[in-house]
């Protein structure tokens, strides 16, 4: 397939959120990651075929109050990178909305070398962006997946090195290794029952160390609706208890 045919058809695609190279594949190796050490591993490949110096990859989370980046690993896996951060905060919100009607990358240049983003000014169908981490260079590829699972596979680098020519290959293989990670994870992103803001609220309570009788006097409840609520927001994220329940709310970037 022509990389003019591939942009065409990944325009014609946009508003449909799916991965617009279809069955496109370059090799299987971001097929069957069966593990995130696995998955970080082939990130990291593509990382280093495109001379990137980090790379993170994120869900779009399913928050009914806002939705948020919600990091899966980044390159310094099992820590967090301090760029991470940064997208998964407020710098990340322009891209939440972007990658909810767009496949379209977005690329910033912000390490204020001079010529340091003529790599990226080359790129016919990404688009410039706000830097989702100051004093970074990086690309961010939007990408879905089954069931509604949406998010971005975004790398830095001041020597990035990446051809037009490779950009809808570098593409397809973000998209393979998403539709991978939403796999190994299928409760921990994408769509889930909806939890309501009173649900959350307690969640939030809870997390700051709070029991049900004091979450009950502070939203001027029952302790038994304020019980209810919580036994309510556990079902719904698939927990065992309330304590895992708030893991997987602040994991998911559901509650802060």
């Amino acid at each position: 397939m022509k990389h003019a045919d591939i942009k065409a058809a990944a325009e014609a695609l946009f508003n449909e959120q799916r991965n617009p190279f279809g069955a496109f594949s370059i090799s299987s190796e971001t097929h069957h990651a069966v593990t995130i050490p696995d998955a970080v591993r082939r990130c990291r490949w593509i990382a280093v075929d495109i001379n990137a110096s980090a790379f993170g990859l994120y869900f779009v989370s399913p928050s009914p109050e806002r939705a948020r980046l919600v990091p899966s690993f980044d390159s310094d896996y099992p820590a967090t990178a301090v760029t991470t951060k940064f997208i998964a905060g407020a710098n990340g919100e322009e891209m939440v909305h972007h990658s909810g009607a767009s496949t379209a990358p977005r690329w910033w240049a912000d390490d204020g070398i001079a010529g340091s983003d003529a790599v990226f000014k080359n790129l016919a169908w990404a688009e410039r962006t706000a830097p989702l981490a100051p004093g970074t260079n990086g690309i961010a590829f939007p990408v879905h997946a089954d069931r509604g699972h949406c998010g971005l596979v975004v790398f830095l680098g001041s020597t990035i090195a990446l051809p037009e020519d490779t950009l809808y290959e570098i593409h397809a293989r973000c998209f393979s290794l998403f539709a991978a990670v939403a796999r190994i994870r299928p409760n921990d992103a994408g769509r889930m029952r909806s939890i309501s803001k009173r649900e959350l609220e307690c969640l939030k309570l809870t997390a700051n160390g709070n029991t049900s009788e004091e979450i009950a006097r502070l939203l001027k409840l029952s302790v038994h609706t304020a019980n209810q609520y919580l036994t309510q927001s556990t079902q719904k994220l698939n927990a065992v208890n309330r304590n895992q329940a708030v893991a997987k709310a602040l994991r998911l970037g559901l509650i802060e």
